[in-house]
């Protein structure tokens, strides 16, 4: 009986077949146009296959990227880029930099940020947060007010100086040995 599906089958649907099994949606649903945009620009096969690979590569890094940023559960869409350093002078450019580059994540620390109300704390942290899914993490932001146990990742570390009311203060504290959340 497979004999008989199999010579029946043309290349298309054993293409479509293949692609679904490889999970490669990206290709499947846009080959077509691909191929045509492949033979407009006259590519060789290789060429051809490259470019199908970067078609399907950027889908699913966008595709993985919306879905980072629904289970962040931000509360807006903030940017660096949008972010006023000129109104708080207290806080360091080069620092929210520093932290974008997101190497604190892959060196188990965490980020906590201190301030009075109203100085972009929280544009911050989800800016932050967008720039390490970017980067390839899965961020959680959470106020200290969550219903979530706060920032138990901080409990063997010495508490921090407290800032004056005027600057927000970024700190990095490392993960107490056994775990701890992440950030």
């Amino acid at each position: 009986m497979a004999r008989t599906k199999k010579a029946t089958e043309t290349p298309i649907d054993r293409l479509e077949a293949m692609l679904v099994r490889l999970q490669l949606s990206g290709i499947r649903d846009q080959l077509d146009n691909l191929l045509d945009e492949a033979a407009r620009a006259n590519l060789s096969a290789r060429e051809t296959l490259i470019l199908l690979c970067e078609r399907e590569i950027a889908r699913k890094d966008h595709r993985r990227i919306e879905m980072a940023l629904k289970l962040a559960h931000f509360p807006a869409v903030k940017e660096l880029a949008s972010f006023d350093f000129e109104a708080q002078p207290s806080i360091d450019p080069k620092q929210i930099r520093d932290l974008a580059a997101s190497r604190w994540i892959a060196n188990g620390e965490n980020v906590l940020l201190l301030g009075p109300p109203g100085v972009g704390k929280t544009h911050l942290s989800i800016a932050l947060g967008r720039e390490a899914i970017l980067a390839g993490y899965t961020p959680s932001e959470r106020a200290a007010s969550s219903s979530r146990p706060p920032l138990t990742a901080l409990r063997s570390a010495p508490p921090p100086s407290v800032p004056s009311a005027a600057e927000p203060t970024f700190n990095r504290h490392h993960e107490p040995e056994g775990g701890g959340s992440s950030a």
